[in-house]
């Protein structure tokens, strides 16, 4: 059973980030916050889920929470920020959109920058442990995925509807095959290939 909570009585927000390792697409944040008596025996660190069951809680938690958000920062942007910064920052912009102010914000990982003086705490694997956190990696994973499945439409060569934009063989071997879309992030895929890679002319 996942804590429900880390203060006695603050309102608290969950933060976590999707897409994070990918060679292409945006990466998503999500901001969540929950009430008390919140439970769903399904509910874990989205990666351990299936990805059926990750919808179906989807429609939970935005049928139950109190207040939910969803924030993204494009590929282009990454480049110029790093994903660190660029996955900080898509918290942030989740946060921002939360009708509920936390008074104290949870968030996956161990990295985050204070957001408006409101305190916070970063957990390595908090996504495991808090239901708010992994309510947003839920949130966060399934908003991204219905974006890159709906990239693959028009990219079908890169089987985003099933790597998601992450480096899997194929989706790499695509890359050298058919060079790079406006949706790759540039510095992920000279680091992956050491190498320039080049934009097809259909772009």
């Amino acid at each position: 059973m996942l804590k429900i909570r880390h203060t006695e009585k603050l309102i608290e927000g969950g933060c976590d980030e999707a897409g994070r390792g990918c060679l292409s697409g945006p990466v998503y944040a999500a901001a969540v916050i929950l009430p008390d008596d919140f439970e769903h025996p399904l509910l874990n660190d989205s990666k351990k889920i299936s990805e059926k069951n990750r919808y179906l809680l989807r429609e939970f938690i935005i049928k139950n929470a109190l207040d939910w958000a969803v924030g993204i920062v494009d590929n282009k942007e990454i480049d110029k920020i790093n994903i660190l910064n660029a996955s900080i920052e898509a918290m942030h912009r989740a946060l921002s959109q939360l009708k509920t102010k936390p008074e104290f914000i949870l968030v996956d990982g161990n990295k985050f920058k204070q957001y408006k003086k409101i305190k916070h705490q970063t957990i390595v694997h908090g996504d495991g442990i808090y239901a708010s956190i992994a309510a947003a990696s839920i949130l966060a994973k399934t908003f991204r995925d219905d974006y890159m499945i709906k990239l693959h439409e028009d990219f079908p060569q890169y089987n985003w509807i099933k790597n998601k934009g992450y480096a899997t063989p194929m989706h790499k071997k695509s890359v050298l095959e058919y060079g790079l879309t406006d949706y790759h992030r540039k510095t992920f895929c000279s680091f992956y290939f050491q190498r320039e890679i080049v934009f097809p002319k259909h772009n």
